[in-house]
């Protein structure tokens, strides 16, 4: 049984999707832009505060279904500039401190809304 997770915590979607989806063994997180909610706005300059903003937005999705960043098996980076790899990677290893999920990185054309990055995970119940 599939449900949907809604969060006001975490950017609306952007179109046909659900932030998130509860699939019983498993949530799945859509791709988080670097959105930072507290003051509404899009990071679109520093890939620090980008990747930690993506994160944070993982992070509340996990959090309205009952887990956290320690239950993620899995996450997929989207970059539009992969030289940019080592900055993210400090942020991303702050929110991994041990037992890292699996992971894939890639650098990509272009991401909505001209973002930088996009994070999303897959985590365990």
């Amino acid at each position: 049984m599939k449900q949907t997770i809604v969060t006001e915590k975490a950017p609306k979607a952007i179109g046909p999707y659900s932030q998130g989806i509860d699939a019983g063994s498993f949530v799945f997180s859509s791709g988080q832009l670097p959105v930072d909610m507290a003051v509404n706005a899009l990071e679109k300059e520093d890939i620090r505060k980008a990747a930690k903003n993506s994160l944070e937005n993982c992070k509340a999705i996990l959090e309205q279904a009952g887990l956290s960043l320690k239950n993620v098996v899995k996450t997929t980076v989207f970059m539009t500039d992969l030289s940019e790899f080592a900055a993210m990677n400090e942020v991303y290893a702050s929110y991994f401190p041990e037992n890292s999920p699996a992971r894939s990185c890639v650098q990509v054309a272009a991401l909505p809304l001209g973002a930088k990055i996009e994070i999303e995970v897959i985590a365990a119940k």
